[in-house]
């Protein structure tokens, strides 16, 4: 079990422990953060080991929109902070089960995010060859 606490994030807050925010409105609800925005919370932990898992874990819910089925509102969705840390509790102590078939999941989710992050610089630069060559071309 992840011990942590949650609160919502005021600008100019320093936090000495490990912790990572989550965004609380909209269509991308629960998605993991390093940096703060206006609206979102900040998830606290005592060790960095469980800052990480847990951001995997809401990195994981977040991929799968899985807070999609709590948002509130008509205008601007948003979720509750007392139903996101609650759910929270429950879908880490469910996922950390088998802490073995998680520590595997997290690393083989880290080699897609690291071939995803090349794929897109991949194309970036065909992008800016492309360019290059039209521009080349059309110069003369």
């Amino acid at each position: 079990m992840i011990n942590f606490k949650m609160k919502h994030h005021q600008n100019g807050v320093k936090y000495a422990n490990p912790h990572f925010f989550i965004l609380n409105k909209g269509l991308n609800t629960g998605k993991p953060l390093e940096e703060p925005c206006p609206n979102c919370f900040v998830i606290i932990f005592q060790c960095s080991e469980d800052c990480e898992n847990m951001e995997s874990i809401c990195k994981s819910l977040w991929r799968v929109k899985y807070w999609l089925q709590f948002l509130i509102g008509s205008v601007i969705p948003y979720i509750r902070i007392n139903d996101f840390a609650k759910t929270l509790n429950l879908k880490a102590n469910e996922m950390m089960t088998d802490f073995e078939q998680h520590k595997k999941n997290v690393a083989a989710l880290k080699t897609l995010e690291q071939k995803e992050k090349q794929f897109h610089e991949n194309i970036n630069l065909i992008n800016d060859l492309r360019k290059v060559i039209l521009y080349r071309y059309c110069k003369k």
